[in-house]
Order: structure tokens, then sequence, then C-alpha cells
């Protein structure tokens, strides 16, 4: 996927709902689009959807022009939206058939065992991938929310889309369905060369993607693998204490070395300096740990340091 300095621009308003975004997807990747509300992650992804059209810019998915080729695009994207899209009266698996015969995938027969051989065996590999095999002829308004999620993400692969957009795919979940979801995504990814596109609140769920970028009023403010956003925007720490606190901080005073005092001592040191400070320390310790600082706070970080900038602008 390759996004080229995309730009929407709303009729009346102050500034682009989406400015000049560019970013490149390799195909297989787990890639994540993060930002606060209103950053303009949704307009992105409904211009990728072929459900809103750009001002400008250039889109390539799969091999196809969003400009001159959207049906071709249309055919070869799966989305799993925010808000569940399936009808709670029908079974999980007339869902299913319901949407392979509107993609044009199987045509329509009126029960499961009347569909070809091909459908059934998908349907069936894809539920058990999915861990749904024993309610897939149950109907969905006997379904847990993260059973939904898994039933929309079924439908989703039905066609076999060289891209799966997943827009707050765990919004309203428990955190064992979370949990739970994200395995089977892992298995989908491991069982094929779907790229994932995801947009998510819980930053935790992007500590594995292949990359990421951050938006912010319509512009992308920060990109790279979640490791490159934590190294280059916050510092690892090491944590000490001892049972003669006032003979510590006496020491790291005489040796100059910075540190925060609370309910332990935090130093701003990490890799080897950790080895060098601790053999020249004499006072006994009850604890040493480094610190890694998480995606979150790199995030709240580029996020506030560009709110900040705009303030001042």
């Amino acid at each position: 996927m390759q996004v080229e300095n995309l730009v929407k621009c709303y009729k009346k308003a102050r500034r682009n709902a989406v400015d000049g975004v560019s970013f490149s997807v390799p195909a297989g990747s787990l890639f994540a689009l993060l930002g606060p509300n209103g950053a303009g992650k949704t307009t992105v992804i409904s211009i990728l959807t072929t459900t809103l059209s750009p001002t400008a810019g250039r889109v390539r998915i799969a091999g196809y022009d969003l400009e001159t080729q959207s049906p071709q695009i249309r055919r070869n994207i799966g989305i799993v939206f925010q808000k569940p899209s399936l009808d709670q009266n029908l079974t999980a698996e007339e869902n299913v058939r319901l949407h392979a015969a509107l993609y044009g995938i199987y045509p329509y027969r009126p029960g499961f065992r009347l569909m070809p051989a091909a459908y059934r065996q998908q349907v069936e590999a894809l539920a058990e991938l999915l861990g749904i095999s024993e309610s897939l002829f149950k109907p969905v308004k006997t379904f847990s929310g993260g059973m939904k999620r898994k039933l929309e993400i079924l439908r989703g692969l039905l066609h076999r889309p060289a891209v799966l957009f997943l827009d707050e795919p765990t919004t309203g979940l428990d955190p064992e369905s979370r949990h739970s979801l994200w395995d089977y995504l892992r298995r989908v990814r491991a069982t094929g060369r779907t790229t994932i596109f995801l947009t998510t609140h819980y930053l935790e769920e992007v500590e594995e993607a292949d990359a990421v970028c951050i938006m912010s009023r319509g512009k992308i403010v920060a990109a790279g693998t979640p490791e490159q956003l934590k190294t280059n925007l916050t510092q690892a720490s090491l944590l000490l204490d001892s049972p003669e606190r006032a003979r510590l901080r006496q020491e790291l005073q005489q040796l100059g070395v910075p540190f925060q005092e609370g309910t332990v001592f935090e130093l701003p040191v990490a890799g080897p300096q950790v080895q060098h400070l601790l053999k020249r320390l004499e006072t006994p310790l009850s604890l040493v740990q480094t610190r890694t600082p998480s995606l979150e706070e790199a995030y709240l970080q580029i996020i506030g340091q560009h709110m900040l900038e705009n303030e001042e602008e």
C-alpha cells in the first residue's frame, strides 16, 4: 500500500481534515495509525476503503490505483468497522453467506449444505482458526462482544483480502476478549500474507506492530517502529532502593548522578552505564530494576508536544 500526499478538505473548514499524509505499508505487515479524536484517522480509513473521495493525493492498494480502480480495491480489502455491522437475527453462518453472495464470491443458496463445497470448507477452516466453530449456526444476538468481533473478522477474510482494515476492533471488549481476539489475529497473520491496517486507542495493542504512524490535526507527526519511537523520544531508567535510603541518597549526590526520589530512586541511566554505576555503589541495595518506557509514554509526549507547538503558532 502506498499513500502519497493525501489531502481531504471540507467546505468552510478552517483546516484540512487530512493534510499531506504519506506512508507505505509492506505486504503482510501490521501497520498502526494512531492519534487523538479528530486527528483525521477515520477520514484516512474512509478514503482508503473507497467510502470517501480525497481532495488530492495518490493511493495504491494491492497494486490498484484508488482514483481509477476503486472497484478492484474494494474486492481486495476487508473491513471490520468500529461499530458492529452484523444482522443480529441471522446465524453467524447466514451473515457470512450473505456477505459471500454480496461480494460475488459464491452464488447464494438457501442453506449451508447447499452451498459449494469450497465455501463450506473455507468457512469451517476460518471458524476453527477463530475459535467459533461451535457457534457457527447460532443466532448472532446470542454472541458476546468478542464473539461478534471474531465473526466480523471471519466475514472480512472470506474473500482472502490483501488488506484487512480494523477500525478500533477491540472497543467495548473486556480484557479477556481483547486478549483472545489478538491471539486469533496473530494466527491469521501467521497463516497468510494479509496486511493488517489498525487504528486503536489501546496502545499496548500496537507494541508488536511493524510500523506506526501518529497523526495530529490531519498531519503525520511521527512514524517508525514502536522501538524507534520509544528510543527516540523517551529514555530508559534505573530504579534503586535501599534499607539505608539516606546513605544511598548521599552516595548518589557525591557521585554526581542525577535522580528523582519518590517511592524509589529513579536514575536516567541505561545500558553499560547501569553496570558501571552499580560497581561504584557501596550502599546495600534492596531493589535494582530497569524501567523501559512504554509506547504510550512516547505517544503522549509526541501528541503533547505537537499540541503545544500549535498553540504557540
